[in-house]
């Protein structure tokens, strides 16, 4: 296989430290081609394996898969020893990379239904890397939610644990996950446009942020698990408590009014109460990012993105260090003037997302407004969109 290409986060990027993977859509990805479904196998353990390696570049902690469920035996006898074929191939080429990387192996799932040979590999692994502690990989084989808990039920009572000694901590000691240092996950990744978690570690992903993509597995690439990241990263996770970012507090008709005034005529004033209103800055602080946004608007209309860029990027570094968000201002330029040049609503989408540090999906909605905003002719429609764009905006933030 090719080196992997090293990838790289913006500074401040929140990294989740358990990441869980479903890995779905190889046999229609083969269909697709006109392949047999176990060549959809061997080209999503291929992913895997880029995946895998990507994680831990990202620095995720711990990184599961689920790769056989229970109800996988009920698969063809031929698709079934494909598959374990595969296994056979990964956990060769596994027992090398886990000790030159000091990754420590894990199984979650049963033991007493596995091909002989692959289980004791696994067992093997397992023993040999239960000392390394920088990072952990699970591969859940002939794993079910359900079945977990039950076999953690099972061996409570065959331990004799009185009923009313249980409780999460007791129970937690029972689970596949039992002593690992980071069992819940934090992201859930599931390939191939499905939508549900078909009962994977459902005591651990309690609180687990969910990330669904369209694109079959052996087409998820490491840059896609590096956006999956980022779009972790810009979600306020609560855990039922408050919301510790700080929240914007502008008036959806004024912000829509300004954004109007300032697009018909640039001038200072302008510019000053739209960046004043938008991210309740100061009036000295509205000042200064006021005229960055100012000279970035006017080089845009000459098309000197360069410079343009320079005068974003001072712009965000002043809304950063005011709202304590946790973008990278370089960036958020990048992404900027990328879409004054090539309009889309997806690039929206992502700039509003990575500005305000909200997810993606939930950025959807008010992408859609803006782009309708942007394209209307009747200044009044126009501005009718701003309004509804910022009010959903708002909704986010607020």
């Amino acid at each position: 296989m090719a080196k992997a290409q090293t990838i790289m986060l913006p500074a401040g990027t929140k990294v989740p430290d358990h990441v869980a993977m479903i890995l779905d859509g190889n046999r229609r990805w083969a269909r697709a081609r006109g392949l047999q479904p176990w060549e959809g196998h061997k080209a999503g353990y291929e992913a895997v394996h880029r995946l895998a390696k990507a994680a831990r570049q990202l620095g995720v902690h711990t990184f599961t898969v689920w790769a056989f469920s229970t109800e996988n035996w009920e698969r063809s006898e031929r698709e079934r020893e494909e598959i374990f074929r595969v296994f056979r191939v990964a956990l060769f080429q596994a027992e090398k990379e886990v000790h030159e990387e000091k990754v420590r192996f894990v199984q979650l799932g049963r033991k007493d239904r596995l091909p002989k040979d692959i289980l004791e590999r696994l067992v093997k692994l397992e023993e040999s890397t239960k000392d390394y502690s920088g990072h952990l990989f699970n591969v859940a084989l002939d794993y079910g939610g359900h079945d977990e808990i039950l076999r953690a039920v099972r061996a409570m009572t065959n331990d004799q644990i009185p009923s009313n000694k249980i409780d999460k901590n007791i129970f937690e000691k029972y689970l596949d996950t039992h002593d690992q240092p980071y069992p819940y996950v934090d992201l859930f990744i599931r390939t191939s446009g499905e939508q549900r978690t078909s009962g994977l570690m459902p005591w651990q992903m309690d609180y687990a942020e969910y990330y669904f993509e369209q694109d079959h597995l052996p087409d998820f690439t490491p840059e896609k698990l590096k956006e999956a990241v980022l779009d972790y990263s810009r979600r306020r996770r609560r855990f039922g408590g408050n919301d510790a970012v700080e929240h914007l507090k502008f008036n959806p008709k004024i912000v829509a009014r300004l954004e109007m005034d300032l697009k018909q005529e640039l001038t200072s004033d302008r510019a000053i109460a739209y960046v004043r209103e938008q991210y309740g800055l100061s009036k000295e602080l509205a000042r200064m990012a006021g005229g960055h946004l100012l000279t970035a608007l006017r080089e845009g209309r000459r098309e000197e993105w360069e410079e343009a860029k320079v005068n974003l990027r001072e712009l965000y570094g002043i809304v950063k260090k005011n709202l304590g968000l946790a973008f990278e201002p370089e960036v958020l330029a990048n992404i900027e003037v990328n879409l004054w040049r090539n309009p889309s609503e997806e690039d929206t989408r992502h700039l509003l997302a990575e500005k305000f540090r909200f997810s993606a999906f939930q950025a959807g909605k008010a992408a859609h407004l803006s782009v309708l905003a942007n394209r209307e002719p009747d200044a009044k429609k126009a501005r009718g969109y701003w309004e509804k764009f910022y009010q959903a905006l708002k909704e986010r933030v607020a």
